[in-house]
């Protein structure tokens, strides 16, 4: 069973606009950011079900990102809600409550807040281990945003909040492979595997030393759609010289023990 742990939908209505002003530096899309476009990209790829993260850019935005989340849900699309921290901790709990969702998108990138900011800790305290987050780590804009993510935040954050359900978008460090790789191996977080415009653009066997070293029960398939093609992702996972057993971890079973819910690869 195939997870993909990183896509991006919009209304229909919004889709083209949302994906234009979200759109990173030097990437050029390879879908269209609709429903109806993922599910299509999703039946030509062999993934089974696909996690659909929300981001609010602007808390005055975070109910109605929540709500479009919700309604989402279905067996082939799981919804990652959306918090702010210029919401209150009780007003964040509150919109994820009043839709049922339990898990969440962080994007330091375009909400304009740091991995470390004080309110964001507060959030993450509050959530325990129920709410599953999981968030941008990495380059991606100007060298001011860039700032407000990096692996060493996302050590700090997993020693702070261990009950925390954390998953770190690009490896724990777009652009920061390295750096990733030498902090963040052995931390009790999960690292998802996009790295658009391509997995296949980094070496195979860096890729592979990291998911062996790291664990294979602590990494997630991601492809970043719209901004990647899955089947494309996909077939880097499997090139890597993985055993099979660490392929169905990667592809799917850990991001099944992540959601909870049943799958013949979750160990």
């Amino acid at each position: 069973m195939i997870i993909d742990a990183h896509t991006h939908v919009w209304p229909d209505k919004i889709a083209h606009a949302a994906l234009s002003g979200n759109r990173l530096p030097g990437l050029v899309a390879r879908g269209d950011g609709t429903v109806d476009g993922l599910m299509q990209d999703m039946s030509g790829s062999g993934v089974d079900a696909s996690c659909c993260l929300g981001i609010a850019n602007e808390a005055r935005h975070v109910d109605r990102v929540n709500e479009f989340v919700a309604a989402l849900r279905s067996p082939e699309r799981f919804g990652f809600g959306t918090v702010h921290v210029d919401l209150s901790v009780e007003d964040n709990l509150a919109s994820l409550r009043r839709h049922g969702i339990t898990a969440v998108k962080i994007h330091p990138l375009f909400q304009r807040y740091a991995l470390n900011d004080p309110r964001l800790w507060s959030i993450f305290e509050a959530f325990g281990s129920d709410i599953a987050v999981i968030t941008h780590v990495g380059e991606g804009g100007s060298a001011e945003a860039n700032a407000l993510s990096n692996p060493g935040m996302i050590r700090d954050i997993a020693r702070q909040f261990p009950d925390l359900r954390l998953m770190a978008c690009h490896f724990g460090g777009y652009k920061l492979f390295d750096d990733a790789r030498e902090i963040l191996e052995g931390v009790d977080v999960v690292l998802e595997t996009s790295w658009p415009p391509s997995l296949a653009t980094l070496r195979p066997e860096r890729v592979r030393q990291l998911i062996q070293r790291h664990g294979a029960e602590r990494i997630v398939f991601g492809s970043d759609w719209p901004m990647t093609s899955p089947v494309e992702e996909i077939a880097a996972i499997e090139a890597l010289g993985l055993s099979d057993d660490e392929v169905k971890l990667v592809l799917g079973g850990t991001m099944a023990r992540m959601l909870d819910i049943p799958s013949p690869w979750r160990p």
